[in-house]
């Protein structure tokens, strides 16, 4: 089975496209977040302020990369399990249209709903891979929240990133 080629930003055309077990090769710019950056987020949201970055259509990889070695953009970048961010990725993906999550391991089912109804997708990007996950890192910017460290926000220049389609919009999963 060969894999699909995306680009971000994602369409939401192209997201209902997308089924439980398709693998994937993503490029382009993702975002990474974390726990507390997620917390962040949504307090700005909650307050009414801008967020740091825009959403709209694009992915969050949930990732607290390495420092990187001499030459190169990033350390290793393995993904994060994923449910810790389920007390935020409802609003994200409702309120910021968020389209794309990237992480390890199953979701809630508020989440999961949220997926539905907006028309998300969860991909699993594989855990213990994330020296190898890392060459496929182009670039690595530093965006917002630099007193987390690792667990900032970065902007991620990726190019053919592995991933697999876990829980698609429609809802089916991987994991069940």
């Amino acid at each position: 089975m060969n894999a699909i080629r995306l680009t971000t930003p994602f369409s939401a055309e192209t997201v209902k496209k997308l089924a439980a077990g398709d693998r994937v090769l993503l490029s382009g710019v993702i975002w990474t977040g974390r726990d507390q950056a997620h917390k962040r987020l949504v307090a700005l949201l909650d307050e009414g302020r801008e967020l740091p970055v825009d959403l709209r259509g694009q992915a969050i990889y949930f990732v607290g990369p390495c420092p990187a070695k001499p030459g190169m953009p990033i350390g290793s970048a393995g993904p994060t399990t994923s449910y810790r961010m389920d007390a935020y990725s409802l609003q994200l993906i409702r309120d910021c249209g968020l389209l794309g999550m990237i992480g390890k391991g199953g979701r809630t089912e508020p989440v999961i709903e949220a997926m539905k109804r907006y028309g998300a997708v969860y991909f699993a990007a594989t855990g213990g891979a994330g020296a190898l996950i890392s060459r496929c890192v182009k670039s690595c910017e530093l965006i917002a929240f630099p007193d987390l460290g690792p667990e900032a926000i970065y902007r991620l220049e990726v190019e053919d990133f592995p991933l697999v389609v876990a829980i698609d919009s429609a809802g089916n999963s991987l994991y069940r």
